[in-house]
């Protein structure tokens, strides 16, 4: 358990990463940044793929599948929803509502588990990180500049919904199948969704530029306005948000019960949350921090919950 915490612990720290880039790109359209981060994770993967080819061919076309699904809805899908609510509506308002996968996450995971608990056990630890999450978002919500028009917010809260549900059945079924398949290696399984986002990232920003250079005033594609600053971003997060940040969540979701590593998605939310504090040079009010420390409360006792069922 604690190596599977550990890992995830990581992964959360690398995840956290992406809530900055459409703060510090802000020129740059949610698609954009999407399609970036994952060609850049598709040619890092082809790093890893040539060093183990060996594993990579035997992977079966049920794998593939799966990979191409994962890579759609828990990548592409997610981060274009994510980046594209965080440019609509500021980053409190989607951090509000995707701070809440940890809730969603262990309670779409426990329905109907093979490892799920009673409901009655797993409610405290909920309660608690429910609470935390409104004090932080609370905390969070009042730095709203003001300047965005309410269509805005409206079409940034439902773009955030999106990122919610794609980032809910992307770590399930992706536990799901690494469970059913106990030889299959983290870290191949990291590539091969690499290698998996790819093209459809490659064909995504093809599109999109094809569209742009007949749209009057559009996106100057591919490299945009400051084309040294994304590529080095983008490249940071194909690396770490992407790669390594997966390689640790499959080592986690092989080590833990599904609906604890449901809960741990509350790393990504405090990282983004740390981060964002360095950003504006400020630390959290009195709200936040009792938030903050109630998240850490509740995963313990999610932690102790599940220790105990096993």
């Amino acid at each position: 358990m604690l190596i599977g915490v550990a890992c995830a612990l990581g992964a959360g720290l690398m995840w956290g990463l992406v809530f900055i880039a459409p703060v510090l790109l802000p020129e740059y359209p949610g698609l954009v940044l999407s399609f970036g981060r994952y060609i850049a994770f598709g040619v890092i993967a082809l790093v890893p793929a040539v060093l183990d080819r060996r594993r990579i061919v035997l992977l079966s076309a049920r794998d593939w599948r799966m990979a191409f699904a994962l890579a759609l809805v828990g990548n592409l899908l997610y981060y274009a929803a994510l980046a594209s609510a965080i440019q609509f509506a500021g980053a409190p308002l989607p951090a509000m509502l995707i701070g809440t996968l940890p809730i969603v996450i262990a309670v779409a995971s426990n329905w109907r588990a093979p490892d799920a608990i009673h409901w009655g056990r797993l409610l405290p630890s909920l309660l608690i990180i429910s609470a935390g999450l409104l004090l932080v978002n609370h905390s969070e919500i009042k730095t709203l500049d003001g300047q965005r028009s309410t269509s805005d917010h409206l079409l940034g809260c439902l773009l955030a919904v999106v990122a919610v549900a794609a980032w809910t059945w992307y770590p399930i079924n992706n536990a799901r199948h690494l469970r059913s398949n106990a030889s299959l290696s983290s870290s191949t399984w990291a590539t091969a969704q690499g290698l998996a986002t790819l093209p459809m990232a490659l064909l995504g920003a093809t599109a999109y530029g094809a569209y742009g250079h007949f749209t009057p005033g559009g996106f100057d594609f591919p490299l945009g306005p400051r084309p040294v600053d994304f590529v080095a971003l983008m490249l940071l997060l194909g690396l770490c948000a992407s790669w390594l940040g997966t390689l640790l969540w499959n080592r986690a979701s092989q080590q833990l019960p599904t609906a604890l590593s449901g809960q741990l998605i509350v790393f990504e939310t405090l990282s983004a949350l740390l981060y964002a504090f360095v950003l504006r040079g400020s630390a959290p009010d009195w709200q936040g921090s009792i938030g903050i420390a109630l998240l850490c409360v509740g995963v313990m006792w999610g932690m102790r919950t599940f220790h105990r069922a096993g």
